[in-house]
């Protein structure tokens, strides 16, 4: 028996309340396996894959602030990552002539070769791991995700104009 969130349901829990911990608890047991496999077969963290990938399909590089707004972490964090990366030689970092503040990160030679391994990898392991789930399942279920994503941004949006 997995223990996850969803342990919090009990009979006076909503319909929303019971989604967003299946949701969860689908999420972390994904991200969990995800997380460890990366460890044990690059070591590498799931933050700094997150940053690589962000990094891999920009050219050019990206300031910290937008890898921050797309990882949707502090600007903090997003330095102590880079580094770490920085150190292993698998991304560079470099001061913006115009604007001193702004620091753009980009990935080397080194960081894009050890990345694209990784990221066959970690496709097959997502794979691997939903592969049970029928063609059928996972559009509904891509699908159904969409609209509760639209949903809960137009809600948000909503919100924050009053």
């Amino acid at each position: 028996m997995n223990i996850d969130l969803e342990t919090r349901i009990n009979d006076s829990s909503s319909e929303d309340l019971r989604l967003v911990l299946r949701l969860a608890a689908f999420n972390n047991l994904i991200q969990n396996e995800l997380r460890n496999r990366l460890r044990l077969q690059f070591d590498m963290t799931a933050p700094r894959y997150e940053l690589l990938a962000q990094l891999s399909t920009e050219t050019q590089g990206l300031k910290m602030g937008e890898l921050s707004d797309r990882l949707m972490v502090s600007n903090g964090n997003i330095t102590a990552i880079s580094l770490q990366l920085e150190k292993a030689g698998l991304i560079s970092r470099a001061t913006n002539r115009q604007d001193r503040r702004s620091t753009f990160i980009k990935m080397t030679a080194k960081g894009k070769k050890i990345f694209a391994k990784m990221e066959v990898a970690y496709n097959q392991w997502i794979e691997e791991l939903l592969n049970q789930l029928s063609k059928q399942s996972k559009e509904q279920l891509h699908q159904h995700l969409d609209e509760a994503k639209q949903a809960v941004s137009a809600t948000l949006l909503t919100n924050n104009e009053n």
